[in-house]
């Protein structure tokens, strides 16, 4: 397993000239996962946008494995699922697949496999727009199954999954780390991932 880690040092983050937070830091390592947690508007989501390098700290930097953020190997190495679905809904579930797999770091896991895995099996050639808002989620996850990415960055994954589709979700969040992949994730649910290292930080 090759060794990786995410690092965040003295981050500061200011909007509409109000501090969300400041003098930030965290390590993450492989196998762990980091849970942001705090109210609305404390900052959780502006927090994943510096991590994923679609906005600058106002102080502060992200290294990975040593290096600051933006190069081409962390684009590689990391997945964003925001707290929109970010699918066609024009297109098939199979479609958006393809599409998804176009523009990633390709894996193991096959799209019928990653379709059977979130439960999705069945439905390829249904247009995402006629999927419930859970399937629309399950779909849009399926999408992280199907790359080789070590670090997924999560804004509310489990947002209008039932209880069965939240188990689902965390049970592949924890097969993701024992493979020695790291998640960092926003989640007003409380995580059951009893068999990893969780981490973590509340913004006020």
């Amino acid at each position: 397993m090759d060794q990786h880690i995410l690092q965040a040092e003295n981050l500061s983050c200011i909007r509409d000239d109000r501090v969300l937070f400041s003098d930030l830091g965290f390590t993450l390592h492989n196998q762990q996962v980091l849970l942001l947690e705090g109210k609305n508007g404390s900052g959780k989501t502006s927090l994943l946008r510096i991590l994923c390098g679609f906005r600058e700290a106002d102080a502060g930097e992200v290294r990975w494995c040593g290096e600051l953020i933006g190069d081409e190997q962390y684009r590689a190495d990391m997945a964003y699922i925001g707290h929109l679905d970010g699918i066609k809904k024009e297109l098939t579930v199979l479609e958006n697949l393809k599409f998804s797999l176009a523009l990633a770091k390709v894996g193991d896991c096959s799209i019928n496999d990653a379709l059977a895995r979130v439960q999705l099996a069945g439905f390829d050639d249904m247009p995402a727009q006629a999927l419930s808002a859970g399937q629309k989620r399950r779909l849009s996850l399926a999408r992280l199954l199907m790359t080789d990415n070590v670090l997924w960055i999560l804004d509310e994954p489990f947002t209008a999954l039932d209880r069965q589709g939240i188990a689902l979700i965390e049970a592949l969040m924890a097969e993701h780390c024992d493979r020695g992949g790291m998640i960092v994730l926003t989640s007003h649910h409380e995580l059951n991932l009893p068999t990893v290292d969780v981490q973590r930080i509340c913004l006020s």
